[in-house]
């Protein structure tokens, strides 16, 4: 007869908010998504060695390996009582496209049937070791709802869990190793890279609103032991949930942006409704708060994210008010063309107005970019993250009517 314990009976009461039992028949514990901290406190619930927990996130994230069986540095009776009582399990990949540009996307199904998107966009597809940006997702679906995002229109779900956030950033980096179906089977773990250098929690979801597996799944995108990415390689974006701001600048140090799109609270209120419960004064005080953080961060600026909709917030006069907005707060302007989608009530800006408005930046001594629409052959650019995403709200079947009421005018 076995002497390993009950698997139920190793889950420490303060662990339970993170781990989830992916495996409820047999109520196995999905390692995949615990930081070291909290890998530490499991394997000292089942009798074992904290250290071993620095063993673990190497090889499952620095070489990939999913089955302890092949963590031959751990002992044959650990690697026994793994097998019986863990498992490390990413969301399952039910589709997957990649673009004519070297832009990948991803339709992952996690626990309970929800599908969440996630996309992989090379800097330049003909380097082979040029930057590659994942943009991830931090929930099903959105709250929070903003006019021009086709993700906002599909509602809220539910929040991912830490397994399935950085999940997605080990599916991105086993897709380099793997055949068209996504399998690892009889591939060498010794070879395996981390090809992503790059992560924006800027998908599916305010990463804000799923604060601690988010959190969680950065620390692991940090860990030197894990994925070893640079602090200013990983960024949080967010579209203003003020308080959280504050105590991410406390807990964590990771580059910010900041889905702004209107430089007055009247036009934000409408594009961004969070604005209502903080508007911009606050917004920008959280900012500069984030930037002059007393801890020793070295943080340099906020990046500002401005989509640009035609006819709506793309004018002169659009661009001066950013510009006194944004005085005292160091920041980088990233504009982006609107990306459209069905029946969107807005237009693309015209390359003329987005160049002008951004030279009224540029004047004004703003560094600022234009972004390169990536991945839109596979809807994978800005603002597309819907695709195959089953919603299951009254937003969104409020938003399907109203698409069939126009249609019969």
């Amino acid at each position: 007869m076995s002497t390993v314990q009950s698997p139920i009976q190793h889950i420490p009461a303060k662990l339970t908010d993170s781990i989830k039992l992916v495996d409820e028949a047999h109520a196995k514990t999905n390692l995949l998504g615990m930081t070291q901290a909290q890998l530490a406190e499991y394997f000292k619930s089942i009798g074992e060695k904290p250290f071993r927990s620095t063993q673990v996130v190497r090889w499952i994230y620095q070489q990939g390996v999913t089955d302890f069986e092949q963590m031959t540095n751990l002992s044959k009776s650990l690697r026994d009582k793994l097998s019986l009582n863990a498992c490390v399990i990413p969301p399952k990949v039910i589709h997957r496209q990649y673009s004519d540009d070297g832009t990948r996307k991803w339709v992952f199904e996690v626990t309970g049937g929800s599908l969440v998107e996630t996309v992989l966009i090379p800097a330049d597809d003909s380097k082979l070791n040029g930057r590659k940006t994942l943009c991830v997702s931090s929930q099903v679906g959105c709250a929070l709802d903003c006019s021009f995002c086709s993700t906002g229109k599909q509602g809220f779900e539910r929040d991912l869990t830490a397994a399935e956030i950085i999940g997605q950033l080990w599916v991105a980096n086993a897709s380099y190793m793997t055949d068209e179906n996504d399998s690892l089977e009889n591939v060498d773990h010794s070879l395996w890279e981390n090809n992503v250098t790059n992560v924006v929690m800027m998908g599916m979801g305010e990463p804000l609103l799923n604060y601690k597996p988010v959190v969680g799944s950065m620390e692991l995108m940090l860990s030197d032991h894990a994925y070893g990415l640079s602090k200013r390689r990983v960024t949080l974006s967010t579209s203003g949930v003020v308080p959280k701001m504050y105590q991410l600048a406390q807990d964590i140090d990771v580059a910010l942006a900041i889905s702004l799109h209107a430089p007055n609270d009247e036009l934000r209120n409408e594009l961004v409704p969070i604005n209502k419960k903080y508007p911009l004064e606050e917004l920008i005080a959280a900012a500069k708060n984030y930037v002059f953080d007393v801890n020793p961060r070295h943080k340099k600026h906020v990046t500002i994210e401005y989509v640009m909709l035609d006819g709506v917030n793309d004018s002169n006069e659009h661009a001066h008010q950013l510009v006194t907005l944004l005085e005292g707060l160091p920041s980088k302007i990233n504009l982006i063309p609107f990306n459209p989608f069905p029946h969107a009530n807005y237009d693309k800006s015209s390359n003329n107005r987005i160049h002008a408005f951004s030279n009224i930046l540029s004047e004004a001594g703003f560094v600022c970019t234009i972004r390169q629409t990536r991945g839109d052959d596979i809807d994978a650019a800005c603002g597309q993250l819907v695709g195959q995403v089953a919603d299951r709200t009254r937003r969104s079947a409020a938003w399907q009517q109203s698409i069939k009421d126009r249609e019969n005018v």
